[in-house]
């Protein structure tokens, strides 16, 4: 575990190699406007300020990522900590901010917005490609969200999962080769707790960080649990897959809404069934 006392901690992910020399987890702590690393080798974090909250950062080829700010999508470089802006999303739409993302196996980026007072369906899903080339053009393929969560694609890529937390469901649809959705379906609803971020595992389980839940939960593709683990907070809110083999969860939680004395740390625990390598954009 690792105390970092984030206040809103999300976006996890694990690189085998990053811009210093990695293995590292690296994940966002939203409220704090914060981007984290965290070395288990050395047991030591770094950490960059944020110029706003940001929702996620994706990896790109040389080392630098995506990051999801209220504005738009921005380039990090965490060698010098600068911030530029790559292209304004949802303009039309000051409420919200973006949210959690997923890069697929072409390396594509999918992510998605939501409403900042949690009320109104506002938010969005949407796809950008091209990113490491130039200028892209995020396209919005769907809508009526109030808090979207945790997109993520199964093995072989026909099905996304992504979920509006706020109504306590996880989505299912049929994801076609150029981006597009169709057959939008319950997937899971939940009654206790709401599913947060999302990840894949090499058999195809979706796993679900539960805020106000204090676990993580495993579903097998037709929906039913296949697995739970408790973690000692109450909201949960993303893994990822690390280690050289896969085969660690590495779970953030938040402070937010807690008084859990842990609240805020990253957890880890073993896993019998190795998840799915972290995708780099393209």
């Amino acid at each position: 575990m690792a105390p970092l006392g984030l206040a809103l901690g999300e976006g996890a992910l694990w690189l085998e190699r990053d811009a210093f020399g990695g293995p590292a987890f690296w994940c966002v702590d939203i409220l704090g406007c914060r981007i984290w690393r965290f070395d288990p080798a050395t047991d030591t974090a770094l950490s960059w300020a944020a110029p706003a909250m940001p929702g996620f950062v994706a990896p790109l080829p040389d080392g630098c990522f995506v990051a999801g700010l209220p504005d738009g999508l921005h380039r990090f470089d965490p060698r010098d900590g600068s911030f530029s802006l790559i292209c304004t999303v949802e303009a039309d739409r000051p409420g919200n901010r973006l949210n959690d993302a997923h890069v697929d196996s072409r390396g594509r980026l999918w992510f998605g917005s939501m409403n900042l007072a949690e009320t109104a369906p506002t938010g969005a899903l949407y796809l950008a490609e091209g990113l490491v080339a130039g200028a892209p053009v995020p396209r919005r393929v769907d809508d009526g969200y109030v808090v979207t969560n945790g997109p993520a694609t199964s093995p072989d890529g026909a099905v996304l999962y992504h979920a509006d937390s706020a109504h306590q469901v996880i989505y299912a649809f049929d994801r076609h080769d150029d981006g597009r959705l169709e057959g939008r379906r319950v997937f899971v609803r939940l009654d206790q707790g709401y599913p947060d971020g999302l990840a894949v595992d090499v058999e195809g389980h979706v796993w679900a960080g539960i805020w106000a839940g204090g676990r993580v939960m495993r579903f097998a593709p037709d929906g039913r649990v296949s697995a739970v683990q408790t973690i000692p907070v109450d909201n949960v809110t993303k893994l990822a897959f690390g280690g050289p083999d896969r085969r660690t969860a590495w779970v953030t939680t938040a402070r937010k809404g807690s008084s859990a004395p842990l609240a805020g740390g990253i957890f880890t625990f073993p896993l019998d069934v190795p998840g799915l390598a972290q995708n780099i954009l393209a």
